[in-house]
């Protein structure tokens, strides 16, 4: 089944439900950028797909960075004189500094308060905040929750947690299809209890990896379960000969909020995974936005890094930062929605079918446009909204098949739909008008 026929098949309101559910699953495991809250998370998606998980050494050095030591964390709080815990990791694992050193002491409020995060613009919600890098402890929680405290009053404060050498974990899932070069999908695993930030991107990649599994494929893909930042890192050093069939890529992250999609381009800012993107969400006639690559934001940085360059793009709706939800406990499973996330999952498949079917071709008579209406070809194609598209369509296809413009780059210069362009290169080879040229799974490399 072509990977079209399966999109077809799909009922958005069932998959964004499915989608939902899978971001429900996950949500109560700690995770960080290594240790068993990731463990977990990958345990629960190797139901769904076959993951290969990987764990890589502390102290393995990977490009200019080195694997951290391995966070475990068991329990945390910060419980008055009378034993009440005012803060407490169990009712929400934001409430830790992500990757605290143990602590256990008693302390004044004064001594206390530096080490508490809050938000004073948004009093209600528990900030997200992390440590990796830089040995600290602290606990998050909403502003007003500070009214709780005595500045006369001394606080136990507990973080039940080491600091060890262990392992960076990783999960990876390769589909192989016709040809070696690949379509590399990535989403971080690192965040806890954040839904579109970025169980989306896991809930979305899962599925994709289970409908290209079913379908027929000309690429092969690629998905990696990893860490931020020093996840994709530490699979870039250790994946050379993998990078070298990338041809394509797309960075999955924060695809269910309810805002608009927005596609963030590669670095090269012409590869084929721009131009498919740009093509499908310009088609759908929906409000969406595409930003120029920028060397912040999520793993796309790490894999457009000067020294791989891959033609690797992001895929998000609302961007980070431009959401008050972002990194707090606002982002949880109402903040996400059914059909966004489904929203989310078509952009990819056509996408992605964009990338299957694209390929050059040379037009076998091109001096004088060729008799359609002797071969019975006005009017044959089906699934446009009228005849005079199918017809407008074989002509810009004739007219620009000379080896050089794929089929995307037809459908982009005459502004017709993908499918429609391809399936008008299709009916053209089978009268003999059209002879492949190659296909452009290479284009932008």
């Amino acid at each position: 089944m072509t990977l079209d026929a399966v999109r077809r098949e799909l009922r958005a309101e069932e998959v964004g439900a499915e989608l939902h559910d899978l971001i429900a699953e996950l949500l109560p495991f700690c995770r960080s950028i290594t240790g068993d809250g990731v463990r977990q998370t990958l345990a629960r998606l190797g139901e769904r797909i076959p993951l290969a998980v990987h764990e890589v050494p502390t102290g393995t050095p990977v490009l200019d960075w080195t694997v951290p030591a391995e966070w475990t964390i068991r329990d945390a709080y910060v419980a008055d004189e009378s034993g009440r815990r005012l803060i407490d990791f169990r009712a929400s694992n934001l409430h830790v500094l992500n990757y605290s050193v143990p602590v256990r002491t008693r302390l004044p409020f004064a001594e206390l308060r530096p080490h508490l995060f809050t938000l004073p613009d948004q009093p209600s919600r528990i900030p997200y905040r992390t440590s990796y890098y830089n040995e600290n402890w602290g606990f998050c929680l909403a502003h007003e929750r500070l009214a709780d405290f005595s500045e006369d009053e001394r606080y136990d404060v507990v973080v039940d947690a080491d600091l060890s050498d262990g392992h960076l974990t990783y999960g990876e899932y390769l589909l192989e299809g016709e040809s070696s070069d690949e379509v590399l999908v990535s989403c971080h695993v690192c965040h806890p209890s954040l839904c579109n930030d970025n169980l989306s991107g896991v809930a979305v990649a899962t599925r994709l990896a289970q409908l290209l599994a079913g379908a027929e494929r000309r690429l092969s893909y690629r998905f990696v379960f990893v860490p931020g930042t020093i996840g994709s890192i530490t699979w870039l050093a250790r994946n050379e000969a993998a990078i070298a069939r990338t041809r394509h890529g797309l960075v999955l992250t924060g695809v269910g909020d309810r805002g608009g999609p927005t596609y963030k381009r590669s670095r090269r800012g012409d590869a084929a995974i721009d131009q498919a993107m740009v093509h499908v969400l310009g088609q759908d006639g929906r409000a969406h936005a595409v930003e120029d690559f920028s060397p912040w934001g999520y793993d796309e940085r790490q894999y457009c890094s000067p020294g791989f360059d891959l033609p690797v793009g992001c895929l998000m709706r609302t961007p980070h930062g431009r959401y008050p939800e972002y990194h707090t406990s606002g982002d949880d499973l109402d903040f996400v929605s059914a059909e966004a996330l489904a929203d989310s999952l078509d952009h990819c498949l056509r996408a992605f079918d964009v990338l299957e079917r694209d390929s050059t071709f040379i037009n076998l008579s091109p001096k004088g446009e060729p008799q359609l209406g002797r071969r019975g070809l006005y009017g044959a194609i089906g699934g446009s909204a009228d005849k005079r598209t199918d017809e407008r369509a074989m002509l810009w296809v004739l007219n620009y098949s000379d080896g050089e413009h794929s089929l995307l780059d037809i459908a982009e210069r005459s502004g017709l739909p993908f499918h429609i362009v391809a399936g008008s290169a299709a009916l053209l080879s089978e009268h003999g008008l059209l002879a492949a040229a190659g296909r452009t799974a290479t284009v932008g490399t």
